[in-house]
């Protein structure tokens, strides 16, 4: 058979009933941090894939944090399918309909949380590679299972996979978040910044006696809507919208209960969102200078960034990204291309492995995080069988 062959093949040796189990059985884990943590996750999933021929390795990340990975074949030039085994918390239980470590399935839904961000996903991807397995064996390239733990956070699952060697000498890597299974070549940049105001505590009677550090902060984040606005007008994205700047923390006061003392310190924290070609370090001196316009007498301020994810862009030439396309058109599934409208890992794959990123998976975007996350099976199905076949191409390329 030839590898177009090969790759319908794969498709079809995808035990759909098996996507819907393992989809199920990584939501009833609880694995949200501050909480359970990832663990539980990677010791139901190591022994699962060994079991099934892959060669697993943990890699300690943190305490209870640990990353797995689970290799097909020994060589280079192969293909990383990348999904997180963290999610967000569930909230307040009364808000959800179906219980969210249940994963019921109701009207061809699984529902629960991580069901779409993104253990759907990443049961896809798993049961995709078990199909390559039994079609090609061991491959003479590397078909790698990157499961990292940390997505939700700071990346650290990531991070440490890539500074390890781990994404080393591979062609590509398919991210399997949920993306409506489009083609998403482009993903914002995205930058976390803390902006702190000191000014000097005094009597709420007698301020003249202090500095109050309120008012600067106050017209630093109005000040935010017109820089925001002006960046808006310099870039608009066909696949990824606008930019964005958004205050998302305001902490201040001299304590609980403490009306009468004007505070020493505002922070400000911020959520940037950019869009590709748009220079973080410019942005970030473009943000001094609203800050150092809003101060008033007595007060200072200070910038620190405690995240900076550059914008990421796939060239359409590119031979992960013909694979992908070749495997929508060989399932007979629909070519549309979108955008990541926040990071992901693969940000960290695409700017410090150097790797050639697609993101595709089940689940519609604006799911996640919320009550009644859930993802519909058909979507998996899809997924699943996409990630088999675009394998199969790359492997076998």
């Amino acid at each position: 058979m030839d590898k177009h062959q090969l790759a319908q093949k794969a498709a079809q040796e995808v035990d759909v009933d098996e996507v819907v189990r393992l989809t199920q059985a990584l939501v009833r884990i609880e694995s949200y941090y501050p909480g359970p943590g990832e663990q539980p996750v990677v010791d139901f999933l190591e022994p699962y894939l060994r079991e099934r021929g892959f060669k697993t390795t943990v890699q300690a990340v943190a305490p209870g944090r640990p990353n797995l990975i689970a290799d097909l074949g020994e060589g280079p030039g192969g293909l990383i399918l990348e999904g997180h085994t963290d999610v967000v918390t569930h909230g307040p239980l009364e808000r959800w309909t179906h219980p969210p470590y249940e994963a019921r399935i109701v009207e061809g839904r699984i529902y629960g949380r991580g069901a779409c961000d993104m253990k759907g996903g990443l049961a896809a991807a798993i049961c995709a590679a078990v199909a390559v397995q039994k079609v090609l064996g061991a491959p003479r390239k590397t078909l790698r299972l990157c499961i990292p733990c940390d997505e939700e956070g700071l990346m650290t699952g990531i991070k440490a996979f890539i500074r390890a060697g781990y994404a080393e000498g591979f062609a590509g890597a398919l991210i399997c978040e949920p993306e409506e299974n489009q083609v998403c070549l482009w993903q914002k940049g995205a930058m976390r910044v803390w902006v702190r105001f000191q000014g000097r505590m005094a009597h709420g009677a007698m301020p003249y006696a202090g500095a109050n550090p309120i008012p600067s902060a106050s017209r630093f984040v109005v000040a935010l809507r017109e820089l925001q606005a002006a960046l808006q007008a310099e870039s608009q994205h066909e696949h990824l919208g606008l930019p964005w700047i958004t205050p998302t923390v305001v902490e201040a006061g001299a304590g609980e209960g403490q009306f009468n003392v004007i505070p020493d310190q505002v922070k400000v924290g911020l959520d940037i969102r950019t869009n590709p070609g748009q220079d973080h370090r410019a942005l970030l001196a473009r943000l001094g200078q609203a800050m150092e316009e809003s101060l008033e007498a007595g007060v200072s301020a200070t910038l620190e960034v405690f995240e900076d994810r550059p914008a990421t862009e796939t060239p359409r030439d590119a031979v992960l990204v013909q694979a992908v396309e070749q495997g929508l058109r060989l399932l007979q599934m629909p070519v549309r291309y979108g955008g990541v409208p926040g990071a992901t890992d693969g940000t960290f794959l695409s700017a410090w492995a150097g790797l050639p990123i697609v993101t595709i998976g089940p689940g519609g975007r604006t799911i996640p995080h919320q009550a009644d996350e859930f993802v519909e099976i058909s979507e998996l199905l899809s997924a699943a069988r996409l990630y088999a076949v675009v394998s199969v191409q790359m492997l076998l390329g």
